[in-house]
């Protein structure tokens, strides 16, 4: 009786423990990664996470930020190790991604009605042979001219609309003997913000197809952008190839210059330096005609997922809470950036300005976006200006995309 009495127990103990176990596994929650390409981002992913997992406590989100993403993740993707969902530059990296077929397609998702058509042309455009709606974008970012409205008043100056108006402004600000334009040529990248304010204004809508194409050239459109990047150069200080990007900002938080060629992500610094200057922004009035005068704005993040996740509706999820007004207005304010949701726009002061520009859709994409990366052509535009040759600079342009184009 005793045996069998105890066999009894051990049985009764063991399906407890089977109930408890099925019990435990029923509970696990639904791991998910998130892998995301900006460090400056993680805390406020972090928040929105923890925002998404409070509405959603069976589902873990983990943010996975390592430097140098984006060549992280094109190594990972080589082995097919594809993350869940991810948040990354609308650039060629994902252009190069979208074409290898790893994503998921948008296409007939809802959650694509939620941003502004152009946004998802310019990323459609990075995978030119790929079809598919492989991302959607969320975050944007902006060329502007940034400039100190105390010094515009004292000055008496208004905001240009046209070209020749603001080299007008430009010669009043020397005049009075103060700088009009703090330029950081020392680094490279910070050439391709008039560079893609200008072109992304003067070369079409359609230059990288009929260049793709060989219907045109570098020398046949760029042009009036390269001979109006050296005329900005006239209003620059003593030793615009001397100073960089830090350097900048620095510069003109303190009042060294009255405009400043920059994106909205030099806000941040600057404000940290000078909490009580008063920014203003406009875009960069490139053409004489105020209709043709457009905000270059890109895909600063889009958002995608892997087609084979095995977690694919809770990676849907996500993404609509992200792309929900409330947090996506969250996301902008905290990294001083743009929206590309439908009616989500910035509430700084300094950036306010620029509003109408996304209401009205008058916004046109950087043209770097679609340049290879081994082209290297923030060095190209670099050494253009410190020799001031428009020809050969074009000629080159036209070389280095030729060798690369025949090398794929």
């Amino acid at each position: 009786m005793k045996k069998i009495w105890g066999s009894l127990c051990v049985a009764a103990t063991t399906a407890m423990m089977l109930v408890g176990c099925n019990h435990e596994q029923s509970d696990e929650k639904i791991h998910i990664e998130f892998f995301q390409n900006k460090s400056e981002a993680v805390s406020t992913f972090d928040h929105l996470i923890e925002r998404f997992e409070k509405e959603h406590p069976n589902i873990e989100i983990e943010q996975n930020h390592v430097p140098d993403a984006d060549t992280v993740l094109r190594t990972r993707l080589v082995k097919e190790d594809v993350p869940d969902i991810m948040a990354i530059g609308g650039n060629a990296t994902y252009g190069d991604i979208a074409e290898e077929g790893l994503l998921y397609d948008f296409s007939e998702d809802p959650a694509i009605e939620k941003v502004i058509p152009d946004y998802v042309n310019m990323i459609n455009l990075l995978g030119q042979t790929n079809k598919e709606n492989n991302g959607i974008p969320f975050a944007t970012n902006a060329n502007m001219v940034l400039y100190n409205k105390a010094k515009f008043q004292e000055l008496g100056l208004q905001i240009p609309k046209t070209w020749d108006e603001l080299i007008d402004v430009a010669e009043r600000i020397k005049k009075e003997g103060e700088v009009p334009f703090y330029f950081t040529y020392k680094d490279a990248w910070t050439a391709m913000i008039p560079f893609n304010a200008l072109a992304g204004n003067l070369q079409g809508d359609r230059f990288i197809q009929e260049r793709n194409e060989n219907k045109t050239t570098f020398k046949e459109r760029y042009k009036e952008t390269s001979e109006k990047m050296l005329t900005l150069l006239k209003y620059g200080h003593k030793d615009n190839f001397g100073r960089d990007y830090n350097a900048g900002n620095q510069a003109f938080a303190n009042g060294e210059s009255v405009m400043y060629l920059q994106g909205n992500w030099a806000m941040a610094s600057i404000k940290s330096i000078n909490p009580n200057i008063e920014l203003g922004t406009f875009p960069l009035p490139v053409s004489n005609d105020q209709s043709k005068n457009k905000l270059v704005s890109g895909v600063d993040t889009a958002l995608t997922m892997s087609k084979d996740t095995e977690h694919k509706k809770e990676a849907l999820m996500f993404i609509n809470f992200l792309l929900e007004q409330e947090n996506a207005q969250y996301y902008i304010q905290e990294q001083n950036s743009f929206s590309a949701v439908k009616d989500v726009l910035q509430n700084d002061p300094a950036l306010k300005d620029l509003n109408p520009y996304f209401e009205q859709q008058k916004i046109t994409s950087f043209p770097d976006h679609y340049f290879p990366a081994s082209m290297q052509v923030a060095n190209l535009v670099q050494e253009f200006l410190l020799k001031g040759e428009v020809e050969p600079f074009l000629n080159k342009l036209d070389r280095e995309w030729n060798k690369i184009k025949e090398r794929e």
